[in-house]
């Protein structure tokens, strides 16, 4: 082998190397810090390991990844707690907002919510004032932010946020038009289309926990 390709070998091994350090410190900082957003993430674990070649820096679905395996690893007691308490909430105020045919997404929904996790939703409205005043009309203190999103077609746009709490955990809510029924936006993690679940779809999920619960629990007949 020339020497020229075995650096380029050994330069691309070590550039994977880091990605994979990056990744697990990510996935880290995300579950023992309650870092959210992805490229912080990776941003900061970069810089905490002193790595400074952008090239290392994973994709968000690497450090989804690294995520799931740190919490099977690490909170295989609290992070299936955590995450059922979210889902049950996430049910209770779907059909809480029904008027606004509220959808499930994010973390909750993909299975890698814990402790630090909000229930988000995305409720429809071609009034955007329309779920403030509801919730506000039910006494519910509210935040407001925005939140830019990616469409397919690279379009991007910004929709109102409502952020309040609950039973202690905490709800960040997007409101979307109605046409946005039809269309999901973009994914940060994987650049697709959201995938989205209804009060119903949500409920077989906890469902179906429940007979994995069951299961993992009866004993196995002797034979």
């Amino acid at each position: 082998m020339a020497r020229g390709e075995h650096h380029k070998l050994h330069a691309q091994d070590r550039t994977q190397r880091h990605r994979a350090l990056v990744a697990q410190e990510a996935a880290r900082l995300m579950s023992e810090h309650g870092i959210r957003d992805f490229h912080h993430a990776k941003v900061k674990a970069a810089e905490r390991l002193g790595i400074a070649d952008a090239q290392a820096l994973p994709r968000n679905n690497e450090i989804e990844d690294a995520l799931r395996e740190h919490q099977r690893i690490f909170k295989a007691d609290s992070q299936p707690l955590a995450l059922r308490a979210r889902r049950e909430a996430a049910v209770e105020a779907m059909r809480f907002l029904r008027g606004f045919d509220a959808r499930l997404v994010g973390a909750v929904l993909e299975g890698t919510a814990d402790e630090h996790s909000a229930v988000c939703l995305h409720v429809f409205s071609d009034d955007p004032e329309a779920p403030v005043l509801f919730l506000q009309e039910q006494g519910i203190p509210l935040e407001t932010q925005t939140r830019r999103l990616r469409w397919p077609g690279n379009e991007q746009s910004e929709y109102p946020v409502l952020l309040f709490g609950a039973d202690g955990i905490p709800f960040d809510l997007t409101v979307l038009p109605l046409d946005a029924l039809r269309q999901a936006p973009l994914d940060r993690i994987d650049e697709r289309p959201m995938r989205r679940a209804t009060a119903s779809m949500v409920q077989a999920l906890l469902a179906e926990e429940d007979i994995q619960m069951f299961d993992a629990s009866t004993p196995t007949p002797a034979r």
